[in-house]
């Protein structure tokens, strides 16, 4: 299957205001341009210095959306500010505040998704959600930055009730943080190649996908 053969199979499993964003770690601009002429606007990256190599080769595609997907790092927060216009992986208290005290020098300040890891995973960054909880009053207090939504990474090897369960678990959350607090969480970024079609049936808005519009990496 083309790539564009492929978006147009997963479109017609979700509805339409899921948004579809492209993974793009690794995969040639060449694709990510076939994947534009199949309506795809979303780019995800997890590395600053790939995503800016490929933000430079695609600058006359103007209407590109950048996403930033991987874990953070404080020296590179600032850049990475200024060159996404979603941050998903805003991992702990420490870096938002962070984030927060860089954006008052900026224009265009990103929206942020605070990732949270709602099941026990020592390969995943995020809040686990207790201390998520606990740091809501510190969280509103960061009110430079466009905090939007949630985002989670799964462990490997779940079933398909165990992932229904997480993704379940991530949507009441954020119930839960609209319900308690003064942030309102409007999206939900969760599911990948794997488990998207339970992430998006337990509520996700945001699906990342990368191995299967484009073939598995190198």
């Amino acid at each position: 299957m083309t790539i564009a053969q492929r978006i147009d199979q997963i479109r017609s499993f979700i509805p339409s205001h899921v948004r579809l964003i492209a993974v793009t770690k690794q995969v040639p601009t060449e694709a990510m341009r076939e994947a534009y002429q199949a309506g795809i606007r979303d780019f995800a990256e997890n590395r600053l210095q790939e995503a800016l190599v490929k933000q430079e080769q695609l600058q006359d595609l103007p209407d590109l959306c950048w996403h930033f997907i991987g874990h953070l790092q404080s020296n590179k927060a600032k850049k990475v500010l200024e060159s996404f216009e979603w941050i998903h992986s805003v991992d702990s208290l420490e870096l938002l505040q962070r984030l927060d005290r860089l954006a008052k020098e900026l224009s265009n300040v990103p929206r942020i998704c605070l990732q949270v890891k709602v099941l026990p995973d020592p390969n995943k960054y995020g809040w686990p959600i207790p201390e998520f909880l606990q740091d809501i009053p510190q969280i509103e207090k960061c009110c430079q930055l466009k905090i939007q939504g949630l985002m989670t990474i799964l462990p490997l090897g779940l079933n398909e009730a165990e992932i229904k369960a997480a993704f379940e678990t991530t949507r009441k959350l954020a119930l839960q943080v609209n319900g308690q607090s003064q942030l309102e969480i409007r999206e939900l970024s969760m599911g990948m190649s794997d488990d998207y079609q339970w992430a998006v049936g337990e509520g996700a808005t945001m699906i990342r996908l990368g191995r299967i519009l484009f073939g598995e990496r190198a």
